[in-house]
């Protein structure tokens, strides 16, 4: 049997302004990352689809 996942830590001060800021940044994706996302993604529902 798998043991349970902990709890994450409490963040205070800095640490949790600097998670608060990087939550809230876009990242911006290449339109050929997202055609290589999306042509792995339809391979593998192709192939679940199969089964």
């Amino acid at each position: 049997m798998a043991r349970p996942i902990k709890e994450p830590p409490i963040l205070y001060g800095e640490d949790a302004r600097r998670f608060e800021a990087r939550m809230q940044e876009r990242r911006r994706i290449s339109m050929e990352e997202r055609t290589r996302i999306n042509a792995a993604y339809e391979a593998v529902k192709s192939v679940c689809d199969f089964m």
